[in-house]
């Protein structure tokens, strides 16, 4: 039967081979599905050129990197790989990427946002061009959203002032809007979010979300919609897919290049040490002659 790698936890997984939705847990060992494996393949694609499982990255603690919200199912493998820290809109280590403050600016080579940007108060401008002033020059955002190919809305265009509130046993949004006018919304959409809900504020589509991250000064952007089946990345939908918006060519710096080779000089010690010491056993010697080994 057909296998996949998970390349979040480095699990194998029987799989028959077809697509799996985007939110269906695919890992027996750590429930990852397609949006989040998709996300941890673009980064190293994006970091590295080529696919690596997160076990596998190389510890490069002069990288830089930024979650907002991640799952932990990542988030602590990229803490073991990287200089990165995760944050959260509603709890601590809090953070919200609309109100990004210029401290921050330039300090990062990625930035993860992954179901973030649907739920940030509008203007969502504010939220990408803080996202792109995050980062360094040559830095990369790692982005999901869900988004229609075409169609899309925003549900609160005049939102300011506003809170949720119980009527008749159903939720219902208010908002006062900037001209003073009330406004009531019933039936509002949430999506679960941590410990808790997030109220869902708009629906994007495909060009909107390529023009946004343009507009806010993003040199290229990326939409990894190829499958990667070593990885069991098999999309069912052909939206909603894990975009890299990058600020600049990203280019290793003299200490990043220095973790790498360090890391794999290490490595290569290990195993001469682990050689030498298989050399002294006879049947390892005996197998080698023969050339079993």
């Amino acid at each position: 039967m057909p296998e996949f790698v998970c390349n979040l936890c480095g699990a194998v997984n029987p799989h028959g081979g077809a697509a799996m939705p985007r939110e269906t847990p695919g890992c027996a060992a750590c429930g990852s599905n397609v949006r989040t494996r998709g996300l941890i393949h673009a980064l190293s694609m994006e970091l590295f050129g080529t696919p690596l499982a997160l076990p596998e990255f190389p510890r490069v603690r002069s990288l830089r990197g930024l979650g907002t919200s991640d799952a932990s199912q990542y988030a602590g493998g990229l803490a073991a790989k990287f200089d990165y820290r995760n944050t959260f809109f509603d709890r601590e280590p809090r953070f919200d990427i609309a109100q990004a403050p210029p401290e921050e600016f330039g300090k990062y080579d990625f930035v993860i946002s992954s179901e973030v940007f649907e739920h940030v108060a509008p203007p969502t401008a504010r939220a990408f061009e803080k996202a792109f002033r995050l980062l360094k020059p040559h830095g990369v955002l790692l982005f999901t959203v869900p988004y229609e190919l075409q169609s899309p809305a925003e549900h609160y265009p005049e939102l300011f002032e506003f809170a949720l509130a119980e009527v008749g046993g159903r939720m219902v949004l208010v908002n006062r809007t900037r001209a003073g006018e009330m406004q009531v919304f019933e039936d509002p959409v949430f999506h679960l979010s941590g410990a808790g809900q997030a109220l869902e504020m708009r629906a994007f589509s495909e060009a909107q979300l390529r023009q946004a991250l343009c507009d806010a000064g993003f040199a290229s952007v990326r939409v990894y919609g190829e499958n990667y089946a070593p990885f069991g990345i098999l999309h069912a939908e052909t939206w909603s897919l894990p975009m890299a918006a990058r600020k600049g060519e990203f280019a290793f710096s003299r200490d990043a290049a220095r973790d790498v080779v360090e890391e794999w000089r290490g490595l290569r010690q290990n195993v001469d040490a682990e050689m030498r010491r298989l050399g002294r056993s006879r049947w390892f010697r005996a197998g080698r002659k023969l050339g079993l080994l």
